[in-house]
């Protein structure tokens, strides 16, 4: 092979040397990796902390880690966790203000330069999901700039999902489970008859110049149409589907709906969903102060339309009921969505 070819089969070495490239172009690899009972996104270094070997039992209020007999390495559904973590941290700070000896403030705005981030496994969902969060915070007039400046330095490597969840649902959602754009590299894994290998496509400059550093073998027809073969029962293995409706009007006749009831009367208005959502992006501020009143700092923090300070005014908050709440989120989240940013909200990850 050369190195303009833009795919390749690696094995189990190739996908460790994966992460050392990464590793030494700079890049603080973030990937699945085993911890606390669960398969949790966090900083790697090397192939053996990915969670071959390992599955999980997914449904509604329940997730279990579970051992597989395969070794596989991304066989398994997607943690509570988002890369929203690293793109749109939950906190932030801004500036800070210091008082000198003469009285007199300093400001000082925080543009420390972003860390580089190359994130291993991202699933097609949150991929997606990726692509919403940059229409909404860096694709119209009004940019946030430390978003910004996170994505253009992230290396996405995405894997195809070969083992949905109970509640997974991308396929009716037009997200998954395959890839089709939006990754640098992108993985399906193989594991058949105790060769384990990932067929392996470029889709960007520098991903076709970190394959080509990779051990590597030319891709074959069998590794392909195995891998395609995987995504595609995958497709028909979704635990969840979204009912075949326009929901953009569904979401806007039925503000009166008794269902919205049901679900209220069960919702705990905790947030908690709106937190693991990977396309969730509203935030707050805080200016928090020392004892002394000499330092200060602001600090921009995620907030939940959940919350019932989230639209506080003067005279009281406008969604003062479990009930309004969970209907704005939903009805923003399917319905005027496509009219702020013309696709859904929803990606169909099921992390609820």
């Amino acid at each position: 092979m050369t190195g303009n070819d833009t795919s390749a089969v690696i094995g189990t070495d190739g996908l460790d040397a994966l992460i050392r490239v990464l590793a030494a172009r700079g890049r603080t690899v973030i990937g699945p990796t085993v911890r606390d009972s669960a398969i949790v996104l966090a900083e790697i270094a090397g192939g053996d902390e990915l969670p071959y070997g390992w599955g999980v039992e997914l449904e509604a209020g329940r997730y279990r880690l579970c051992p597989r007999e395969d070794g596989a390495a991304f066989a398994h559904s997607a943690g509570p966790q988002s890369w929203k973590t690293f793109l749109h941290p939950q906190r932030e700070r801004q500036w800070t203000a210091d008082r000198g000896s003469d009285g007199a403030l300093v400001v000082t705005t925080d543009d420390s330069p972003p860390p580089s981030y190359a994130f291993l496994g991202v699933r097609p969902c949150d991929l997606r999901a990726i692509s919403v969060q940059d229409r909404v915070l860096a694709g119209g007039p009004h940019t946030d700039s430390r978003y910004r400046a996170r994505r253009d330095r992230a290396f996405l490597v995405a894997a195809e999902c070969t083992d949905p969840g109970a509640t997974c649902f991308c396929t009716s959602m037009g997200t998954g489970p395959a890839v089709d754009r939006g990754y640098d590299l992108a993985l399906t894994e193989v594991v058949e008859d105790g060769d384990h290998r990932f067929w392996v496509r470029a889709g960007s400059d520098e991903g076709t110049s970190v394959l080509a550093e990779l051990p590597r073998r030319s891709p074959d027809q069998e590794t392909g149409a195995t891998a395609r073969q995987r995504v595609a029962e995958a497709a028909d293995r979704m635990g969840r589907s979204m009912p075949l409706v326009d929901l953009q009007t569904l979401m806007r006749d039925t503000l009166q709906a008794d269902r919205w009831n049901d679900v209220a009367s069960r919702c705990l208005t905790c947030g908690n969903c709106t937190m693991v959502c990977p396309t969730c992006f509203c935030t707050t501020a805080e200016d928090v102060t020392d004892l002394s009143g000499d330092h200060a700092e602001r600090r921009r923090r995620w907030e939940s339309c959940f919350d019932l300070e989230f639209s506080h005014l003067p005279g009281g908050p406008v969604r003062a009921s479990g009930h309004s709440r969970y209907r704005q989120w939903a009805t923003h989240k399917l319905g005027t969505w496509y009219d702020q940013f013309g696709s859904s909200g929803c990606v169909g990850r099921g992390r609820w």
